[in-house]
């Protein structure tokens, strides 16, 4: 499993016949790929490191769920997120 499925999972993201939405990959991956899972409420802030990332502004501030933080803080850094949850299947590679 692990990063294998993330790929998979990744592949399966879009639009059309046999895709599945990035909602549900990453919730997927967060609860199957991780122990212990990552709590749901996070799928969004990934989305939106995902996000961050693809669009080269890794340091960009990414707003964390009430109870999580990231070093005592409200915030993380969009690569802190890609990194410590392991989203580097939906991260574009820059050329």
């Amino acid at each position: 499993m692990g990063r294998m499925q993330a790929e998979e999972f990744a592949g399966m993201t879009g639009k059309g016949k046999g895709k599945i939405s990035l909602e549900k990959a990453l919730t997927w991956h967060l609860q199957g790929n991780h122990y212990p899972p990552v709590p749901t409420s996070m799928v969004g802030p990934c989305k939106r490191a995902i996000s961050a990332v693809n669009r080269g502004k890794n340091d960009a501030k990414i707003k964390l769920p009430e109870g999580i933080s990231y070093r005592g803080e409200k915030h993380a850094p969009a690569s802190a997120i890609v990194e410590g949850h392991n989203l580097h299947s939906w991260i574009n590679p820059q050329d």
